[in-house]
């Protein structure tokens, strides 16, 4: 349950209209999921609008989704925090549930040097027992964690088995796949302007950390393989290129702006977005709209 490749896709947070969390909608998106073949899901990242939940919330959605998701498809969940405690507390939560995994990240905002990353990292990984992984996206949190940091994380916790990259670095992905070897699984984001996907891929990374895979997961799982073959190098290479617009349009703004969007379009429980986040409309929406059309993406997933 935790040999993670392929789609790993970082799901949404659906709210109802009185901005309380849609259960309901959560299940049928999770179904949507397990239905197209993606591996794995992400819960409570940038793209669940985490910040924006209370604890309670976070909790309960923990607890429920693991009842929807237990020996069908492994689910990490986020367990970043703005403290080492903090972070602590809630994967040790996680695991008291029964979640599959967790991801940790380096506390946004306050920009550590490298040595008080591994300090906080090194003390969250030893806190849990269950597979545990690292989400490095500087962009968004400030500091990236350099190679060297992973490659000793690595050796000193069997249960660190994936790193989430999310950096327009190859060299990154060089290193981390030379220093870490088969220890550690490379999975990558999908923003296109980062554009790491096939590099990650060709390198021995084994999937690919999307948001795409929310409205394409079928073809999310093709260009998201492993690289074992030709065969799967060529749909890989044909697939990605095909759907490289669409993902540019998922990104038009920051997650989950227009992967909400996307979802409604869709007729799907995508719901609304809790402010400071406002709805995405006017004539994006409407390019949207008739980008997924003329994809056909309306044609095959909408819920008619």
């Amino acid at each position: 349950m935790t040999n993670l490749q392929g789609s790993w896709v970082a799901m949404p947070t659906p709210f109802t209209e009185d901005d309380k969390i849609d259960y309901q909608g959560f299940d049928t998106l999770i179904q949507r999921q397990i239905k197209y073949g993606t591996s794995q899901l992400f819960v409570l990242g940038s793209a669940g609008e985490v910040t924006l939940l209370t604890q309670e919330e976070k909790q309960d959605i923990v607890r429920e989704v693991i009842k929807m998701t237990k020996g069908k498809i492994p689910v990490f969940f986020s367990a970043s925090a703005m403290t080492t405690d903090q972070s602590v507390e809630f994967a040790k939560y996680c695991e008291k549930e029964g979640a599959d995994g967790v991801i940790f990240t380096v506390p946004p905002y306050v920009l550590v040097p490298q040595t008080s990353a591994y300090i906080h990292l090194n003390t969250c990984m030893s806190a849990v027992d269950i597979p545990c992984g690292i989400y490095n996206n500087p962009s968004r949190l400030g500091v990236q964690i350099m190679p060297e940091t992973i490659k000793k994380l690595s050796d000193n916790h069997s249960n660190f088995v994936v790193d989430k990259e999310a950096m327009p670095s190859v060299e990154q992905l060089v290193q981390v796949q030379r220093l870490c070897g088969e220890k550690i699984k490379i999975m990558c984001c999908d923003y296109p302007k980062y554009s790491i996907v096939i590099p990650t891929l060709a390198l021995g990374g084994t999937g690919t950390a999307n948001i795409g895979g929310n409205i394409i997961p079928e073809e999310a799982v093709s260009y998201s393989r492993p690289w074992t073959n030709m065969e799967i190098v060529e749909d890989c290479r044909r697939d990605y290129f095909k759907w490289f617009p669409l993902l540019q349009k998922l990104y038009d703004f920051s997650n989950p702006i227009v992967i909400k969007a996307a979802l409604n379009i869709l007729g799907l429980p995508g719901g609304h977005l809790r402010k400071p986040y406002q709805a995405y409309g006017g004539n994006r929406l409407a390019e949207l709209e008739t980008m997924m059309g003329e994809m056909g993406v309306i044609d095959k997933y909408g819920m008619k």
